[in-house]
């Protein structure tokens, strides 16, 4: 077994496609074809299966992601530390809340180019499906969630702040007018969740299911700028973190309505895998992150 074999394993595992892994490695086709086709032989299990012009893992190949994600940390670990390059290169790729990347990445992005110009940061829209997974298999190296529960075994979990929310509509929305709304009169009123924000939205459903309110829809919705724009010029309501409300929308065109019920709030937390090599380019992100918060406290 080759290193090379197990980089260009990983690259097609992530890719699900030898054409675009062998453009990636600057391979031809048939020598990544050939690289795995010796590491299938080597474990003597099919790594991948072919359905026509399309792949997908198989079952050891899904085993062996991880493992080859470890050899190739490991080997940059170690070139890392050998060249002194462990600041000055390689990419990070994290997911992120819309939220969070418009009202809070700003700031940490500008710190921590200063110190690492040359490390390549990809950022992902973060949905919770799937994040434990890519967290798992390493094709992110951290993520951030807003939520009121997370917890996995191998999962590294860190509280950095927490995150009021609050229901919204039009400043000309009949609720609007309320000095005081409780969840039932938000009965068959249009709603608008975002994906792109994460897991609050399932505290929002959790407490409308609780108290027995049916509201129209769902619309979800990819964008949380698009979806307070629908909520301006519609007549629907949404459930946004605070952070979301620019002050210069408060009142004018979105108002808080002033819901009785208990305040609803959730986390932002930071996830890493438990096992996975924490590259000093990684490690300052993350710490950039709790400077520029100013919190950190471990909840895991």
């Amino acid at each position: 077994m080759e290193f090379r074999q197990m980089r260009t394993f990983a690259t097609v595992a992530r890719l699900l496609s030898f054409n675009r892994a062998a453009d990636e490695l600057n391979y031809s086709q048939s020598t990544v074809s050939s690289q795995i086709m010796a590491l299938e032989q080597e474990f003597g299990v099919p790594l991948f299966e072919r359905l026509g012009r399309r792949i997908r893992l198989t079952e050891p190949g899904q085993r062996l992601v991880p493992y080859a994600t470890r050899v190739l940390e490991i080997v940059e670990e170690a070139k890392s530390d050998v060249t002194g390059q462990s600041l000055r290169k390689g990419a990070l790729s994290i997911r992120v809340p819309e939220s969070f990347a418009v009202h809070r990445l700003s700031p940490i992005i500008g710190k921590y180019r200063e110190r690492h110009p040359g490390v390549r940061l990809h950022f992902l829209t973060c949905t919770h499906e799937g994040l434990k997974k890519d967290l798992r298999k390493g094709i992110v190296d951290l993520a951030f969630l807003f939520t009121d529960s997370f917890q996995e075994p191998d999962l590294q979990v860190e509280k950095l702040e927490n995150l009021e929310l609050s229901v919204v509509a039009s400043a000309n929305h009949p609720l609007a007018k309320m000095d005081k709304i409780t969840l039932k009169d938000l009965q068959g009123q249009t709603l608008f969740l975002s994906r792109a924000d994460c897991s609050y939205r399932r505290l929002f459903e959790r407490k409308l299911q609780v108290s027995n309110v049916k509201v129209d829809g769902p619309v979800e919705v990819n964008s949380v700028a698009a979806i307070k724009q629908f909520v301006v010029d519609g007549d629907g309501i949404s459930i946004l973190p605070d952070m979301a409300l620019d002050a210069s929308e408060r009142g004018a065109d979105l108002v808080r309505l002033n819901l009785v019920e208990e305040i609803l709030e959730v986390a932002c937390l930071m996830i890493v895998h438990k096992e996975k090599w924490i590259s000093p380019a990684l490690a300052d992100f993350m710490t950039t992150v709790r400077d520029s918060l100013n919190q950190g406290a471990a909840i895991d």
